[in-house]
C-alpha cells in the first residue's frame, strides 16, 4: 500500500493568527487524507483566534498533541511536501504577507504545479510571492475577503493591504460573492476560498485536486514501466 501524500498546513504566528473553526475543520478534513505538519514562522505556537463553544474542546485536545508543535517556516522544503494549505489566518497581514521563507516554498510549488489552498485572509499569504517585480500568481483568478467584508474589521482604516486591490494591481483576476458567502475560486492548481465560511469547500477541493494528480501520476508511473 502506498503511503499517503504529505500536506504543510501553514499558519500565522501573528497575535489573533488563525481562526480556530477554520484550522479545525482543514485540519480535520486533511488529517485522514494526508500526512499533515504544520509550520509557523520561526515555529512559535499557534494563536487561535474566534475560539467557541464548538472548537474549544478540540483546540485544547490538539494544542497536546505531538504534532501541534510548528516547523520552523524557514527550514521547511517544499520538495517534500504534496500540497500546501494556508486558512484563514487574520494575523497573515503581519507576518505570512511578507515572508520570504514562505515566498520560496511557493515558488517551489507553483513551478512544479503541486496544490496550494488559501483561505479567508490566509489568501493575503499568497502576496509575499514575488519574484523581482512580478507576483507569481499574476494571471491566476483568485478569491480572498472581499472589501465589504474587511470593512467589518475595527482595524480596516490600518490594513497594510486588501486582497483584493492587490490581486488586481499585481495581474491577477478577482472574483468574490456576497458577504459569508460561500465561494471558491479554482484556476489550475490553486484553490482560494472567500472567507471561514468557505474552508470546507476549498479544501475539499484541494483534497480532491490532489487525489486526481497522485492518480495521474501512478497512471504515469504504470505506463513508463510497461514501456520498459
Amino acid at each position: 500500500m502506498s503511503s499517503k501524500p504529505t500536506c504543510l498546513i501553514v499558519a500565522s504566528a501573528a497575535a489573533q493568527g488563525v481562526f480556530a473553526q477554520s484550522f479545525f475543520q482543514s485540519f480535520t478534513l486533511c488529517n485522514p487524507v494526508f500526512n499533515v505538519q504544520t509550520a509557523t514562522p520561526g515555529g512559535k505556537p499557534i494563536d487561535f483566534a474566534g475560539v467557541d463553544d464548538s472548537t474549544a474542546r478540540w483546540v485544547q485536545d490538539f494544542s497536546v498533541k505531538p504534532y501541534a508543535s510548528p516547523a520552523k517556516l524557514e527550514s521547511i522544503d517544499g520538495g517534500r511536501y504534496h500540497a500546501l494549505l494556508i486558512p484563514d489566518c487574520p494575523g497573515a497581514l503581519s507576518d505570512l504577507a511578507h515572508s520570504g521563507s514562505l515566498a520560496r516554498i511557493l515558488a517551489h510549488f507553483i513551478s512544479q504545479q503541486k496544490p496550494v489552498c488559501a483561505v479567508g485572509h490566509g489568501v493575503s499569504a499568497l502576496c509575499c510571492a514575488m519574484e523581482g517585480q512580478r507576483w507569481i500568481f499574476s494571471g491566476y483568478s483568485l478569491t480572498g475577503p472581499s472589501v465589504f467584508e474587511l470593512v467589518r474589521r475595527p482595524d480596516f482604516a490600518n490594513l497594510p493591504l486588501i486582497v483584493e486591490d492587490f490581486v488586481k494591481d499585481s495581474g491577477g483576476s478577482y472574483t468574490a460573492s456576497q458577504e459569508d458567502a460561500v465561494h471558491v475560486v479554482l484556476d489550475r492548481h490553486l484553490i482560494t476560498g472567500q472567507n471561514l465560511q468557505s474552508t470546507s469547500a476549498a479544501v475539499n477541493n484541494l483534497i480532491l485536486l490532489c487525489s486526481g494528480r497522485l492518480r495521474e501520476d501512478g497512471t504515469q508511473d504504470e505506463l513508463r514501466n510497461l514501456s520498459n
